[in-house]
């Protein structure tokens, strides 16, 4: 390499900073669907006077559904082409979200949400790979801290529009908001992304995806069950739990041993790309299922209508705002395991802080918290995986982006479906028994005797939060164990990587 072209590559030039904008406009329409129904689920609970624990599975089934379908995006990837895979992708989340608008029961919008899902599953890991191709090795913790904008602006964004949605207009159009946003995102992809020809190098993996994809949706469905009460002796239960399991585990064998299965699980098993993908993992499960309850805790606790609470919301996102660029920039000098660790450290206080949370909590304690947790989130998540990324070959960057998205909606469909069943379980014990079987987050604090049940609902909540902070410290243990290396400049073609 000339001297003259390091530092031409070195720089974010204009081209890659149009494929980043297109890649962050889906990026960020995928990632707002998730944190704009968050601050709506009491007023969906109220309309189709469905308890918690049904209600919860519009989140669930949305990310299970991202999770069920990414591990086609390195197949369909090669197969089809990425700047068509991203398209087709927006245009199936988008008929997604017109049906979900226009959902007539619980069960409908469920199934319209995991539709939604399904399509919307490819969006990130493919804009991912389009985007890592055009930036090189080099460039990698600042591209990441580019792509990182979205889960910047839809913590802030996303719970204050879906507040003024439910509150002034209609809960419908917390999706109908989708449909210019994505045909925006469509036109430009389509003026911006060069044509790639597709290359097939497999054939589909049908075994592993007939394994992989129900054995994910079977294991969580399980765990939801048992988790509300159905017992680890039920069919489903436990049952969905050992048969789910089952398969993945079957899956992972038959990984082992074929060529071009859907996620390579033998490079995760390095401890390069192992650690941080782990990390991520259980940083997501603690995470999303705060997501999910927080907007509960400010409108079920402390009576603050939905768009006071996507308000209150926002000191996550602004902490966020803050320390993912730094962050960005100090993984390509320092390496992705300093920082790491002290975001992780830092999401640890935040939800220690959230586990002694009541009703007389007051509002500085609960936005510092919040604002903490965000500073911890901006320095976890695009660090842990600019970590896997950089110690990879080009060919197996859209593979190895396949099985970290796994990894993270996975993780946040466990981590809300179990956050949400524990709390479920918490707030039955404190409502009247009249009540408790919709557990009455949908209608708000019962007239009788609210000096009693307000303390209680607080206290239900500290209990909850006290397993995402079990979860938090899992991953921090985990992220020791990250290698601190950064990319060779002398070989930055190849991705090669310097390991301590």
């Amino acid at each position: 390499m000339s001297p003259s072209k390091a530092p031409v590559e070195a720089t974010l030039d204009p081209r890659l900073l149009r494929i980043a904008a297109v890649v962050i406009l889906g990026t960020f329409m995928s990632i707002l669907d998730t944190t704009i129904v968050n601050v709506a689920i009491k007023e969906l609970s109220k309309s189709f006077t469905a308890p918690l624990a049904t209600m919860q599975w519009i989140s669930t089934g949305y990310m299970l559904a991202l999770a069920t379908v990414i591990p086609l995006t390195g197949w369909a990837a090669d197969r089809f082409g990425t700047k068509r895979l991203y398209m087709a992708s927006i245009g199936m989340f988008l008929l997604g979200s017109a049906l979900s608008g226009a959902a007539w029961s619980a069960g409908s919008l469920i199934v319209f949400r995991v539709l939604q899902g399904l399509g919307g599953g490819m969006i990130m890991p493919a804009g991912m790979t389009i985007l890592t191709h055009a930036a090189g090795p080099k460039r990698m913790g600042r591209v990441m801290g580019i792509v990182g904008v979205p889960m910047l602006l839809a913590p802030i964004i996303g719970p204050i529009l879906g507040g003024w949605l439910v509150d002034d207009v209609s809960w419908r159009w917390i999706f109908f908001v989708n449909l210019p946003i994505g045909a925006i995102a469509l036109f430009a992809a389509q003026r911006v992304f060069e044509r790639d020809e597709p290359k097939p190098h497999h054939s589909l993996d049908w075994p592993g995806l007939l394994m992989l994809s129900p054995g994910l949706a079977i294991f969580v469905y399980g765990l939801a069950e048992t988790a509300a009460g159905a017992g680890l002796d039920s069919v489903g239960g436990g049952g969905a739990v050992l048969l789910g399991l089952a398969l993945v585990i079957a899956f992972v064998l038959h990984a082992r041993v074929r060529n071009g299965a859907l996620i390579d699980v033998k490079m995760f098993a390095q401890r390069a790309v192992g650690a941080p993908a782990l990390t991520v993992f259980l940083f997501c499960t603690a995470f999303f299922g705060v997501a999910l309850l927080m907007p509960l805790y400010f409108q079920v606790v402390r009576g603050d209508s939905a768009l006071h609470a996507g308000l209150l919301l926002a000191a996550q996102g602004i902490g966020a705002m803050i320390s993912m660029p730094i962050a960005s920039r100090l993984t390509d000098k320092l390496g992705a395991r300093r920082i790491v660790v002290v975001g992780l450290s830092l999401v640890a206080l935040g939800m220690l802080s959230l586990s002694q949370i009541s009703d007389t909590t007051t509002l500085l304690q609960v936005e510092l918290t919040l604002f903490v947790m965000g500073l911890g989130m901006g320095s976890t998540m695009m660090p842990a995986m600019s970590a896997a990324l950089s110690s990879i070959e080009r060919h197996a960057v859209a593979r190895v982006t396949a099985g970290l998205n796994v990894l993270q909606r996975v993780g946040g469909s466990i981590g809300t479906a179990l956050l949400a069943v524990v709390l479920s379980h918490q707030l039955a014990v404190v409502m009247p028994a009249g009540q408790s079987a919709t557990l009455h987050v949908g209608h708000g604090i019962p007239t009788s005797a609210p000096g009693q049940v307000v303390p209680a609902l607080g206290a239900a909540f500290g209990h909850t939060f006290m397993w995402s902070f079990a979860l938090v410290i899992c991953a921090l243990i985990v992220a020791l164990f990250i290698r601190r290396s950064h990319v060779d400049t002398a070989a930055a073609s190849a991705a090669h990587v310097i390991v301590e």
